[in-house]
């Protein structure tokens, strides 16, 4: 079960882009002025990525930098999380 939400957690908002970026073409192209900034935040920082395209298009300001923020911590959240679930894993590895 723990090896299923992990790729959840991992796989999950990557699809969840792919399926918006179909969508909803225009606000991506809005959000960002070339498609290698929208591909390395697919990549590496996918729940910041969907945040900024939910606020960019309007413009960044007041509240919509708490949006950004939770996204940030999303995404060391899940980071973090598939990292202290393997601690185990690399304990026995280095014994």
């Amino acid at each position: 079960m723990c090896c299923f939400f992990s790729s959840l957690v991992l796989i999950g908002p990557r699809f969840a882009i792919l399926i918006w970026w179909l969508y909803d073409p225009e606000r991506w192209q809005s959000a960002f002025n070339n498609f290698i900034w929208a591909f390395i935040g697919l990549i590496f920082a996918p729940w910041t990525t969907m945040m900024y395209v939910a606020v960019a298009p309007n413009g960044i300001v007041g509240f919509d930098w708490i949006w950004i923020a939770l996204g940030v911590f999303a995404d060391f959240a899940s980071y973090a999380g598939s990292a202290y679930g393997n601690q185990d894993e690399l304990m026995v590895d280095a014994a």
